[in-house]
């Protein structure tokens, strides 16, 4: 199950409106081993595309050194589908490197920039394997 506060969620579905109709894509950190995501990183779709998402290499890299001198590690790593629902493309699953983290979707196909829902779902993906979890949205912690 993915623990996620109102702050962070509020965040993700944020980006995911703004970059629309583009994919919009980030990842939130969390001390290693706590499965708590704390820091919500928005990072650019380098790909700038509405079909894709592509971290930039160099900022990507420069992440991984922040969370490493920090004992973090990537909690969530989000994208959003702007025209499909909110399930991992095979192209997503094939860059699926990280078997500790939830992935998050969200699809903005409905509303796009737009007041209104999004579908937001979290999935486990190792090996190649896609499982669904549930998702709990807890008070935003001050």
């Amino acid at each position: 199950m993915l623990t996620i506060d109102q702050a962070t969620y509020d965040a993700i579905v944020a980006h995911a409106k703004r970059d629309h109709p583009d994919e919009a894509c980030g990842i939130v950190a969390g001390p290693e081993g706590s499965d708590r995501p704390e820091r919500f990183i928005e990072m650019i779709n380098a790909a700038g595309s509405p079909t894709f998402y592509e971290f930039d290499s160099t900022d990507l890299l420069q992440l991984y050194k922040e969370m490493d001198a920090n004992d973090e590690e990537p909690v969530i790593v989000y994208h959003s589908h702007t025209a499909t629902e909110a399930y991992p493309s095979r192209t997503d699953i094939g860059l699926a490197m990280e078997p500790n983290a939830h992935y998050v979707l969200v699809s903005t196909r409905e509303h796009g920039n737009d007041a209104g829902p999004v579908e937001f779902r979290s999935f486990r993906i190792v090996d190649g394997n896609v499982t669904e979890e549930e998702i709990n949205i807890v008070p935003t912690l001050s």
